[in-house]
């Protein structure tokens, strides 16, 4: 072996044991490595969520049921609350509820400036279907007090409950 050789195969032999046993990106390939890197990082990502929820859920909501009878809602209209017609201007002008705002359905995502935030809000409509979409349409774009009224105006109407032409 000529020295140039021998200096190689010196040289070799140290590298391939040298102390640590393997360099740092080779110990990512082995299959044990890869699940242990993985099952850290959905560890980290499920605490991050579960913090996140914690945080969201920590804050003191006055946060409504998700919908209430038209006698809690009538009550809820005499005591104030904003009640948001989500129907169509034709139906609006059929019959509506005294004092109430008609903004429809589907107008509602580009007015929602129009819409206090700091009162409780009552969606109506029809028969109940509309105004539970315009309830997470609401709740979606962070407002807190919101519930939808079972039945509609048509059952409101049935109940004996003011209406105008």
């Amino acid at each position: 072996m000529t020295r140039r050789n021998k200096e190689r195969h010196t040289y070799r032999r140290r590298s391939s044991h040298n102390q640590t046993g393997r360099s740092f990106t080779s110990a990512f390939r082995t299959p044990r490595s890869q699940i242990a890197v993985l099952a850290i990082t959905a560890l980290v990502i499920v605490l991050l969520v579960l913090w996140s929820n914690y945080r969201r859920n920590d804050k003191p909501s006055a946060a409504l049921p998700a919908e209430i009878s038209v006698s809690e809602a009538y009550n809820k209209y005499q005591n104030g609350a904003y009640v948001l017609d989500v129907r169509t201007q034709e139906e609006w002008n059929d019959f509506h509820a005294p004092n109430t705002t008609l903004i429809p359905l589907d107008q509602l995502p580009s007015r929602l400036d129009e819409i206090p935030r700091d009162r409780e809000i009552v969606i109506v409509c029809r028969s109940g279907n509309r105004s539970q979409q315009g309830r997470d349409i609401l709740l979606n774009t962070g407002f807190q007090q919101v519930t939808s009224m079972q039945g509609g105006l048509n059952e409101w109407r049935a109940s004996g409950y003011p209406i105008e032409p």
